[in-house]
């Protein structure tokens, strides 16, 4: 688990990046599942990245200009009416007890309390992001601070995006971090061993699924880090398909994409094989293809390459042997510089994995330079071919044979980057 003294040392962290200003955090809230019934919270990874504190209604403040206090915690206050309903609540006291702020307040408190932390600096660091209620909170309490300023000739002169500053240090992950995600990915690797063990002919896509999250939560994770994409038959060709209610039969492939999360920390693999043990030809030639594509792009991943380098590997291959098969004719950097290949690969070949799946970090630093890889990173590999039953080729290119339809292969991986090279996280799934 991730330590007190390292959820301080993430805040410090921060406060030195963000000099003389003043950030400010707002937990998720609970989102509606339907009428008065609520999903399974889960709270903002940016405020639990910060604090660790996994309850709704709250508010985290860092402010390293100030007197007395530089990390403030506004949280519910205890309320045993109300918990008998919703649970249990750190409260005030415990808040501060358990999670190391220098003070802490009742969320009622906010609108008092929260300005006179915010004039201690020059500037408020806010994500502006999908609470439009507590944007326009922070933007009135900037407004009224404006108002008065030039009678103290202090307070913050504007609002800075903190995504800047606090998702550049999320990239590279701690020893501690390493760990949780090894423990998500070593039980989604369980989990993707069990489907392949029950899988055959005859059972529906769901019991597959069930499995799988069977799995994930009696080894101790959290439940899903995203919905599960159990895919048979041309349903692999759909790259987010989540309905899951399809009965196998023999000759399918099956495209498994599910990754368990464990104390928020998410693994993320891919795996397709034959429900009946066995390919066909026309099904082993993609699946080949797939897998040297995702063994060449896993090779790029290294400190010093780019972030870019692995996905155009990636393409390198998926062209040549696309080619080979006869479903590309052509120039090869024609059809790479034109795109004549997204028919069968339209998406990139992987992203970073973290708190969230599809994690925070740049991919580019500017127009022209993309992101270096560094130890620490952790990304996806992903490669994949999709020959839909209604695919379309690009402008100049064969229409694909009948033959060839039906078939969606890919191929995914977590990989870490290490000092010398990288550490394939997911190795323990065949393929």
């Amino acid at each position: 688990m991730i330590s007190p003294l390292e959820y301080k040392q993430r805040r410090q962290k921060l406060m030195s990046a963000i000099g003389k200003g003043v950030a400010v955090f707002n937990s998720a809230p609970y989102a509606v599942m339907h009428n008065d019934v609520e999903y399974v919270y889960r709270q903002d990874s940016d405020f639990y990245y910060l604090t660790g504190f996994n309850e709704s209604s709250a508010v985290a403040v860092l402010a390293p200009n100030h007197s007395e206090h530089q990390f403030i915690l506004f949280v519910q206050p205890k309320d045993l009416a109300k918990e008998i309903w919703t649970g249990y609540r750190v409260g005030v006291e415990g808040a501060k007890d358990l999670y190391g702020a220098d003070a802490v307040y009742s969320i009622e408190e906010l609108d008092e309390i929260l300005p006179k932390y915010l004039v201690s600096g020059d500037r408020i660091y806010y994500h502006l992001g999908r609470d439009l209620n507590f944007n326009a909170r922070i933007i009135h309490y900037w407004q009224k601070l404006t108002e008065s300023y030039p009678k103290r000739g202090t307070g913050p002169t504007g609002i800075e995006d903190s995504n800047f500053v606090l998702h550049p240090l999320r990239m590279i992950k701690s020893p501690a971090e390493i760990e949780m995600i090894r423990k998500a990915t070593e039980i989604s690797v369980k989990a993707h061993k069990k489907a392949q063990e029950i899988a055959q002919p005859g059972k529906y896509e769901y019991e597959i699924q069930a499995e799988i999250e069977h799995t994930f939560r009696s080894l101790g994770g959290d439940g899903v880090a995203y919905p599960s994409i159990v895919a048979s038959g041309a349903n692999a060709c759909i790259l987010h398909y989540i309905e899951n209610n399809r009965r196998m039969e023999a000759g399918d492939l099956l495209l498994i994409d599910a990754g368990c999360s464990y104390g928020y920390y998410n693994g993320d693999i891919t795996r397709t094989f034959p429900v009946d043990g066995k390919f066909d030809p026309r099904q082993k030639d993609i699946y080949q293809l797939v897998l040297e594509a995702q063994l060449a792009a896993i090779e790029m991943v290294k400190p010093g390459n780019t972030y870019n380098q692995y996905h155009d590997k990636a393409v390198e291959v998926l062209v040549e042997g696309l080619k080979e098969l006869k479903l590309l004719q052509g120039d090869s950097k024609e059809i790479i510089e034109e795109k004549k290949y997204e028919p069968f690969y339209m998406h990139r070949t992987g992203h970073w994995l973290g708190l969230d799946v599809h994690d925070v970090g740049n991919y580019k630093q500017d127009k022209e330079n993309w992101t270096t890889f560094q130890a620490g990173h952790i990304v996806t590999v992903e490669p994949g071919i999709y020959i839909s039953p209604y695919i379309t080729p690009a402008e100049g290119q064969s229409e694909i044979p009948d033959y060839w339809k039906g078939i969606g292969v890919r191929i995914e991986d977590d990989v870490l980057v290490t000092e010398s090279g990288n550490e394939v996280l997911t190795a323990g799934i065949g393929k």
